[in-house]
């Protein structure tokens, strides 16, 4: 059977009336309820259901008390594999618990991320995960209090994956040790002899970029190595960023690189960088060794494979799912460890020019 009027959206009662039962029975079985409806009852609402290609009035469900069970994540970008990792362990675990997950983008603008926040908490949903490094000026940390507030008072938790704390207790923070990764991975490059590393930072004052920076200032400090603030060059978290800053550079320098080692702020930025040494005739690693941070794609395809920070990022988005579902908060945030895994892309250095 299907339904004669394809154009009017059908309603509880006329899945009620297809499948013979009462609109109480429908909801019930619509609801997840536990008030009991026999396996005969639920099959014949569910078929009806189908047949009528019913979609649930979730602002209806929401009036009755019935949680909607939702989960939803929002990053700035969809384009980034970073992301991408983190929502699929966060897509994994919400399924595991019985929760429909939601994937938004906000493109870095505030009015659209609070457009989203407002409308997960009208739909009551579970959690709000917000990704990703941010600027931490006092607007945005007024706007994240209020979120946690709003949220909070509909029973809906705020959880900040890779962002800072922002002093509000109904807000939580599932992070990993980014500082840590950066102080490492220099370290790591240090250990193979190289003195003069280039870090291609991320954007500045955003907090991930800022702790990376951190990191590697450490590194050069501990391992004595050049400190030369012109080896630190920011920009943007992608490809072509750190492919324009490698030729920007190279120009500057006649085309030979100044330095024996580049540290970048993340797998994308320091393909694009080796896409950019590899064209002006520059031998990888032998000329130049690369390290990358997150271990995503692009890490494992590119040519020397890259040596770089593992962030467990299908983990970090498990872990957010289940300490937003979690009976009561954790007293502190929940910070997961990185470590480097070695690779292609890192060798001792040749004698520069």
């Amino acid at each position: 059977m299907t339904r004669s009027n394809p154009t009017k959206r059908a309603t509880i009662r006329d899945v009620a009336a297809r499948a013979g039962v009462s609109v109480a029975t429908a909801s019930r079985v619509l609801s997840g309820s536990d008030y009991p409806v026999s396996a005969r009852m639920r099959a014949k609402v569910t078929r009806a259901v189908t047949e009528l290609d019913y979609v649930a009035n979730a602002h209806a469900r929401a009036l009755s008390g019935a949680r909607t069970k939702i989960i939803a994540m929002v990053s700035s970008t969809i384009n980034s594999p970073f992301y991408a990792d983190i929502a699929a362990g966060v897509s994994e675990e919400a399924a595991a618990l019985d929760r429909l997950c939601i994937y938004a983008t906000s493109g870095g603008e505030a009015e659209a991320e609070l457009a989203i926040v407002s409308l997960m908490r009208q739909q009551q949903a579970d959690a709000v995960i917000l990704m990703g490094g941010v600027i931490p000026t006092r607007e945005y940390r007024e706007r994240m209090a209020r979120y946690a507030r709003n949220l909070s008072a509909a029973g809906c938790r705020l959880i900040l994956c890779g962002r800072p704390e922002i002093g509000e207790s109904s807000a939580i923070m599932v992070g990993y040790d980014n500082l840590a990764g950066a102080r490492a991975i220099t370290g790591h490059l240090a250990s193979y002899g190289h003195q003069r590393i280039l870090h291609l930072a991320g954007i500045e004052g955003n907090t991930t970029a800022t702790d990376r920076v951190s990191g590697y200032r450490q590194a050069v400090e501990q391992h004595g190595l050049e400190d030369d603030p012109d080896l630190v060059m920011t920009g943007e978290f992608n490809r072509e960023s750190g492919y324009r800053r490698i030729v920007r550079r190279l120009n500057r320098t006649g085309g030979k690189p100044d330095y024996t080692a580049i540290f970048a702020a993340d797998d994308t930025v320091a393909s694009g960088a080796m896409r950019a040494l590899r064209e002006a005739g520059v031998s990888l690693p032998r000329q130049v060794s690369v390290v990358g941070y997150n271990d995503s794609i692009p890490a494992e395809d590119l040519s020397p494979l890259l040596t770089t920070v593992h962030i467990p990022a299908a983990e970090l988005g498990r872990t957010a799912v289940r300490v937003a579902l979690a009976p009561s908060p954790p007293p502190r945030p929940v910070i997961l460890n990185t470590h480097i895994v070695a690779r292609e892309s890192v060798t001792h250095p040749a004698e520069m020019p």
